[in-house]
């Protein structure tokens, strides 16, 4: 899987990108050149130079110090949130896929309900239930994240329990919960890693749109919506636009990286597409 991951340029693209976003979020005190809370009214909407590469906010805040350390926020609401997702929409999809009946029933019909609603949607509602905050962000996401998880691993048990390893586990007296354990699940590992990558591209995009709409992460946390939203709402897109453009920038890179290497993942899992690489 590796070596045809390798030929996968576009993957190895997104996987440098992934790359150094993960730097940056764990080493973002040494790479941050300022404190990112830090203002200074003197020096507020700077555009970029030498002294502020990027610029600085309508507080005088430096924008590569707030970008910087606003990775980690964006990643932890990211990783938090398809935990979540995985975390619940995995056993329950298992379960309603294997044994059927009036469990597979129940569970599609409250899964048909959640998908009626869009997921920002969906996720918007959660917080507006909760209130605004990150972790109620997070968790809001991650709700939104389980009907998904539940459609897809529902679908590849589906298949895997019809095959003859699982009839032969049957055969030997296997309860259905071990044979989920020891047999199916080790075989849908493939298509929960790559759902799992793309859900984070989605999860970066979804905390951001909530960060700008206020119901994410709150000031003075430095996180990618927030800031967009902090631009707009000051009127900084005539005045300043690089105080909106370079979190957007951002934003728009990450959502790249995981999307081309959950793609290039896909295509190294699945052996229907091994010829094409």
């Amino acid at each position: 899987m590796l070596k045809r991951l390798v030929k996968h340029k576009l993957a190895i693209l997104g996987a440098l990108i992934v790359l150094a976003f993960l730097v940056a979020a764990a080493f973002a005190p040494y790479l941050a050149p300022r404190d990112p809370l830090k203002s200074s009214l003197r020096e507020a909407r700077k555009p970029p130079s030498p002294t502020y590469p990027l610029g600085t906010d309508h507080l005088g805040r430096d924008l590569l110090s707030r970008i910087i350390f606003g990775t980690r926020v964006s990643l932890l609401m990211a990783v938090i949130s398809v935990g979540i997702g995985l975390a619940v929409g995995t056993p329950v999809g298992a379960l309603s896929g294997f044994y059927g009946g009036a469990t597979d029933m129940v569970t599609q019909r409250i899964v048909d309900i959640m998908m009626a609603f869009p997921g920002i949607l969906l996720a918007i509602v959660v917080v507006a239930v909760l209130g605004p905050g990150l972790w109620n962000a997070m968790l809001a996401v991650g709700i939104s994240f389980v009907p998904t998880y539940v459609r897809v691993v529902r679908g590849a048990v589906l298949e895997l329990r019809e095959r003859e390893f699982v009839e032969a586990s049957r055969a030997t007296g296997a309860s259905g919960l071990h044979i989920i354990v020891r047999h199916i699940m080790p075989n849908c590992i493939a298509p929960i890693i790559v759902l799992s990558t793309l859900q984070m591209a989605s999860a970066i995009l979804w905390a951001a749109g909530l960060g700008y709409l206020g119901l994410g992460a709150q000031p003075p946390t430095p996180e990618w919506g927030a800031m967009l939203g902090e631009g707009y709402n000051y009127g900084m897109i005539r005045v300043a636009p690089h105080v909106t453009i370079f979190p957007g920038v951002a934003i728009a890179l990450a959502v790249l990286g995981f999307n081309l290497l959950g793609d290039g993942l896909r295509d190294a899992l699945d052996p229907r597409l091994r010829g094409r690489l």
